[in-house]
């Protein structure tokens, strides 16, 4: 019987001796007079590479399932002290396999990609550093503990944040005023701090990149993020381009939604709320839905098929709200045992489907390259990791059906307008970034200045009622990425471009575009972003059209249904 994730080890690893020994290593391989010599030390220390990562991927883990658990968080905070020391020790292997002589021949074995991750890594660290970044560690798990802390008493429970979840989609409208007056009661008693933390995280980070000879944080944040074969002013272009084709189609989808609903002013509260009878939701519980999903991949194809009944049987998903939970979701891997694992919050709403099938994205692509022995190609960078969960929501569109019954049309038109009416959103959030590390003098209330310049911009019909601190430009503040991963956000709207393509390409010919997919999942890291899309026989979202294209797309997919019979 195969081993199940409570039956996967932990041990603390001896840092002192992993560090010794990969010493050792790095010291024969310069000793080698091949690349193929060479090449059998790169494998051995790989698995040194593989064995810290299953630790500190199994201690992030347990520590997030339940955040009161006093051995893993200790745990947690270990990593988040000695990661540092972790990247000294990578840093030395990526200098090693750099300045090798025999480059040329080890890069026609483990590919260019390797080595273009291992430039990067080289620029983004110095021993120097190690305790600012210690700092930057922890700075961010404070901000993730003190959003978990939230024990918030309302409709006559007390409730975390993932488990407001459902009330934003109240048909009550008080209801959803209520529920967000009561989070925003926890999030304005904590504004200060919040302030504070992310305040000392943009000087941090300043401080680590004016350290690394950068002359800003952007410069350093785009080369942590690996962005490879794109630069800021690509980015900068693709977001005038949403500004351009994507806010007027999201202004006229809100008039839509307030004549649906049914209301003369709709204010942020009411967003969620798609239909007057009640948004789509999941017919049965968490139990069911993963029972259902068994079903829809077994049919989507027998590579789903597999994949899914190794996650069932090693029991690789945390899934249900629980007190003490983390908020949020995502997916992880663990190297040792090729295990992806899925963590979510579900909460009776349709994101207990989508974050699944989301998710599930992420897991089936890591278990498709499973087999790759470089260990940097088991997840792409990010921004091409999110083409794969979310296409995996447009291909698990037939069968919607299992999850959703009479609801299943609702939820695909609030699903797709979502969707587009996240790409201002995303790219707000890209630009705050810009404008936050671009400008690390400003004040915590200028930065909420500026974040409100920026609502303006992508998102005009966004109305708070006066409730505070919303008002004052603190949404932001739930958004965990700008803590935690910075410039990880307009990954997401790159991404839905190009899932967006796949969802067109499956409507046309859906095996084609599936056998697309699945190659493109095979393929793991293994090539930059826009590689990666032209592998897919994607267009790349820089290229010029292709926004407009998929916009107008989208825009007549959703001017064919009539919302309002719904």
């Amino acid at each position: 019987m195969a081993l199940t994730f409570k039956d996967y080890k932990y041990e603390r690893p001896d840092l002192d001796k992993i560090s010794s020994e990969v010493d050792d290593l790095l010291n024969d391989f310069k000793t080698k007079t091949t690349a193929e010599e060479q090449g059998k030390v790169i494998d051995e220390l790989n698995k040194h590479f593989n064995h810290l990562s299953t630790m500190s991927t199994l201690a992030y883990i347990r520590a997030s399932i339940d955040t009161k658990d006093a051995f893993y968080d200790k745990e947690r905070d270990f990593f988040d002290e000695y990661g540092p020391a972790i990247q000294e020790i990578d840093h030395k292997y990526y200098e090693a396999i750099s300045s090798s002589p025999y480059k040329e021949a080890l890069e026609e074995r483990y590919g260019k990609q390797l080595f273009a991750l291992a430039e990067n890594a080289i620029k983004g660290f110095d021993p120097k550093v190690k305790s600012l970044l210690q700092k930057e560690n922890r700075l961010d798990s404070e901000y993730s503990k003190l959003l978990a802390s939230a024990e918030i008493e309302f409709d006559g429970k007390v409730l975390n944040l993932s488990e407001f979840g459902p009330y934003a989609q109240h048909t009550d409208r008080d209801m959803r005023k209520g529920a967000t007056e009561a989070v925003q009661g926890f999030m304005g008693k904590h504004l200060e701090k919040i302030d504070q933390i992310f305040d000392d995280l943009v000087k941090t980070r300043h401080e680590i990149a004016r350290e690394l000879g950068y002359k800003d944080f952007v410069e350093l944040g785009y080369i942590r993020m690996n962005r490879i074969d794109y630069d800021r002013d690509m980015v900068e272009n693709f977001r005038r381009q949403v500004a351009e084709h994507v806010v007027p189609l999201v202004t006229e989808l809100k008039e839509r939604q307030r004549k649906r609903i049914g209301l003369s002013e709709l204010k942020s509260y009411d967003e969620s709320f798609d239909f007057i009878t009640g948004n789509a939701t999941p017919k049965g519980g968490t139990e069911e839905i993963l029972k259902n999903g068994e079903k829809m991949y077994r049919e989507l194809s027998p590579e789903t098929d597999e994949f899914y009944t190794f996650m069932r049987e090693r029991d690789l998903f945390d899934v249900e709200a629980k007190k003490g939970k983390e908020g949020g979701g995502y997916c992880t891997f663990i190297p040792e045992h090729a295990s992806p694992f899925i963590f979510s919050n579900f909460n009776g709403t349709l994101d207990d489907v989508t974050v699944l099938t989301h998710e599930a994205g992420h897991a089936f692509q890591s278990y498709m390259s499973r087999g790759f022995e470089v260990p940097e190609y088991q997840f792409p960078t990010l921004e091409a990791a999110e083409i794969h969960s979310m296409s995996m929501e447009y291909f698990t569109y037939p069968w919607m059906e299992l999850f959703f019954k009479e609801d299943t049309d609702k939820f695909k038109f609030t699903h797709m307008a979502d969707n587009i009416s996240f790409l201002p959103y995303g790219v707000a959030i890209d630009e705050f970034q810009h404008i936050v590390y671009e400008n690390p003098e400003l004040t915590p209330e200028e930065r909420r200045q500026e974040w409100k310049k920026l609502e303006d911009k992508y998102l005009p019909h966004r109305d708070y009622d006066g409730i505070e601190p919303l008002s004052s430009g603190s949404f932001w503040h739930r958004q965990g990425h700008v803590f935690g991963v910075p410039f990880y956000y307009i990954d997401y709207t790159l991404a839905q471009v190009c899932a967006l393509q796949f969802w067109k390409r499956a409507n046309e010919d859906f095996g084609a575009a599936w056998a697309d997919y699945v190659e493109l999942c095979k393929l793991g890291g293994s090539l930059p972003f826009n590689a990666l899309a032209r592998s897919a026989n994607l267009t790349s979202p820089f290229d010029d059209g292709c926004l407009e294209s998929v916009v107008g797309e989208v825009k007549d997919y959703l001017n064919s249904i009539d919302d309002k019979a719904l």
